[in-house]
């Protein structure tokens, strides 16, 4: 059999085993191993393996055909150092009916340092690695449809020989017309098979890499605003109300953690939440109890009187909404912050979509408008939502996070934005939700302040973020008292890209995707912490309840021992 292209001078390798010894991560689903000329890889730095690799290598038998030296190697990596490994990026189960993620890999190719750079200043360094790796697949990509283009134009060659097989009316003149011209119509016909088995094995292959450097994209956290610092130091932007203590030496007022005030006043159970739950579980009691609803309705009705439109959503998503949004894993043990629902082996042998449990409204919220378009002067839509939030809450345990402020289960008033691709427009609802947040903690009578949260705070989807931080006496010992109790966020297009939200321009007549903000308007649990903390009396053992809250209070002013009800005067 003559060789597929003749007179070329190149060796011929089977692409199963080409893409084992360039990219042992790619994998060509095809059970066919034709062999057919591929252009070398471009040069690169040593590409190391996963630690899990879905590639099989080729068979023994294989090696008969590898010409080219370094194939006729053992197949077998060799040892890379650990410094260079790096985890794969994470991913989700999702169905075929699952939003279709467009990345704007052009911008990650064109820009690869600024990628490398931003996911470095964001404590992403796996993911640092993941630009570099796309360009070179790229090449790849490009160099397999080159070969694709060569072998149609050699197929219809043929085709037309079969068509046609009078030399005299055939214009092409060239070698490899001539060597065609050369076989009998039966070495056509076994020609044109291989041929379009090949095709087949070059498209397998374009979906390979296509593939891969979808997945990679998708694990490159978002870019970075010029107003976010960079390193790991907030700035101080503001500070809302007044020091408590403003002078600690010259005051002899008593200071107690919320735990201590609640169990004093019966309203905290951490120990029958422990047995019914474990760590990081409790009870609200009483006017606990109440405080929360009282606090969730509060914030409620100041969002909507600030125009934010209320939605009550489902605290179980599909976790590949969950990684869309950004909520994944963030490095290279895999751990995560969201629980997942167990899937059974029948459901999962179905290709079920996997579930896990919501660890903020902002996942659900943002995927009501997934796979939808979205008009222009809809825009900015703004909603607002109470939920049940649920987060592993991977770290430390101990003193630190005793008691409410590092829990598993906890409700949350979230604000979520669609707004206008555009700086300026998205700027102003993200300042509107500041100004919401301050209001509400102003109101509340907590001292706080308001920060510029740096580059190495930011997550996944984050082009910036603000967090309020509350004074918790208790903590004073830590971070100065300082405890985080709200954060906003803009997240430019990277959600809705992910999930296929577009934006339909009046003015243009195209397609676009617009921009997300999320901000938490009130998180219950570290609140109720602050309020127990700040108001309370050592003198006669209440806590002063704000009185903003009175009114879903039954008009209490304070919080007092049990069975002491203590009402405001008519």
């Amino acid at each position: 059999m003559r060789p597929l292209l003749a007179g070329t001078g190149r060796s011929y390798s089977c692409l199963r085993c080409l893409q084992a010894s360039t990219r042992p991560r790619l994998l060509v689903a095809s059970p066919r191993h034709h062999h057919l000329p591929l252009p070398p890889p471009p040069p690169q730095t040593p590409t190391p393996t996963p630690r899990s690799s879905s590639l099989s290598p080729c068979p023994p038998s294989a090696a008969f055909y590898h010409s080219t030296p370094s194939l006729r190697q053992d197949q077998a990596p060799s040892p890379i150092s650990s410094e260079h490994q790096q985890p794969d990026p994470p991913t989700a189960r999702a169905p075929p009916t699952a939003p279709k993620a467009v990345l704007n890999l052009k911008h990650i190719r064109e820009n690869a340092e600024l990628y490398a750079q931003n996911a470095r200043d964001r404590n992403y360094h796996a993911a640092a690695a993941y630009p570099a790796r796309i360009n070179d697949l790229f090449s790849r990509w490009h160099a397999t449809r080159h070969q694709g283009r060569g072998l149609r134009v050699r197929s219809n060659m043929i085709r037309r020989l079969l068509a046609n097989p009078d030399p005299t009316r055939d214009e092409s003149g060239d070698d490899e017309a001539a060597e065609l011209r050369s076989l009998s119509r039966d070495e056509l016909i076994e020609e044109g098979r291989k041929i379009k088995a090949d095709l087949a094995a070059l498209e397998d292959a374009e979906a390979a890499i296509s593939a891969e450097m979808h997945r990679l994209a998708l694990a490159i956290p978002n870019l970075t605003s010029d107003a976010t610092p960079r390193g790991d130091e907030p700035v101080v932007l503001s500070y809302i109300n007044d020091h408590p203590e403003p002078d600690p030496s010259a005051s002899d007022r008593v200071w107690r953690s919320h735990v201590h005030i609640g169990a004093e006043l019966g309203i905290l159970d951490f120990a029958g939440a422990g047995t019914t739950s474990g760590w990081g579980w409790y009870f609200l009691v009483g006017e606990a109890a109440q405080l929360e609803h009282a606090l969730v309705s509060y914030a409620l009705a100041a969002a909507a009187r600030a125009g934010w439109r209320q939605v009550s959503p489902p605290s179980m998503v599909y976790s590949h909404i969950a990684g869309a949004c950004g909520f994944q894993p963030r490095d290279a043990h895999g751990e995560t912050q969201i629980y997942a629902i167990a899937q059974s082996p029948a459901d999962a042998a179905r290709g079920r979509p996997e579930w896990c449990l919501a660890g903020t409204a902002e996942i659900p919220l943002a995927a009501m408008k997934a796979d939808t378009t979205i008009n222009e002067p809809e825009l900015p839509i703004r909603r607002v939502a109470a939920s049940r939030c649920y987060r592993a809450e991977a770290g430390a345990r101990g003193s630190e996070t005793k008691g409410l402020y590092r829990v598993h289960e906890f409700t949350k008033v979230e604000l979520f934005a669609w707004t206008p691709p555009d700086a300026a427009a998205t700027r102003e609802v993200f300042d509107e939700m500041l100004d919401l947040q301050t209001d509400i903690l102003g109101s509340l009578g907590l001292h706080c302040r308001v920060l510029e949260m740096p580059t190495a705070d930011l997550g996944a989807s984050a082009y910036r973020k603000c967090d309020i931080e509350a004074f918790f006496p208790s903590r004073r010992d830590r971070n100065g008292g300082w405890g985080e109790v709200t954060s906003t966020s803009i997240c430019t297009d990277y959600q809705t890209r992910r999930l296929a939200t577009r934006l339909k321009l009046q003015s243009a007549g195209k397609l676009d995707y617009p921009w997300t903000v999320n901000g938490t308007a009130l998180a219950v649990p570290r609140v109720l912490a602050a309020i127990l903390e700040n108001g309370w009396n050592e003198a006669d053992k209440t806590v002063t309840i704000p009185e903003v809250l009175r009114p879903w209070m039954d008009g209490k002013e304070k919080i007092g021992p049990p069975n002491h009800l203590l009402k405001s005067s008519p």
